[in-house]
């Protein structure tokens, strides 16, 4: 169990043990000091995104990510996607599980652009 909180200061949930997320391969989206990415927001990821962040340098495909596996994104991608969804459409921003994202995405995100693709609600 993670002691870290949720974007809503609850306890993390955990994300994803299939594939194995996480900074630190526990399945959540916990954010360690060494985290310089802040692998903070539990996503689940579509094709177009995948397209999306390879074109951004990283290929997400390579650690064998396909649509519909859940992951915990770096803050900074899941937004990069958000605000290009005007010339690139909805579907390279993936999903959000709140409960599963670390409150450390609030740094990069806005909780409001979070909830515009949540799947799950407070």
């Amino acid at each position: 169990m993670s002691k870290s909180l949720n974007v809503f200061k609850k306890p993390l949930a955990l994300h994803s043990t299939a594939p194995m997320t996480g900074f630190l391969r526990n399945g959540y989206c916990e954010v360690p000091a060494a985290d310089m990415g802040n692998h903070s927001v539990a996503a689940e990821v579509t094709e177009e995104f995948l397209t999306f962040s390879a074109a951004q340098g990283n290929d997400l495909r390579q650690v064998g990510l396909k649509g519909g596996c859940k992951w915990c994104l770096c803050a900074s991608r899941w937004k990069e996607a958000f605000d290009a969804r005007g010339r690139e459409g909805d579907k390279i921003v993936p999903k959000v599980f709140l409960h599963a994202t670390n409150e450390k995405a609030l740094k990069k995100v806005e909780m409001d652009d979070l909830k515009k693709f949540a799947v799950d609600a407070e």
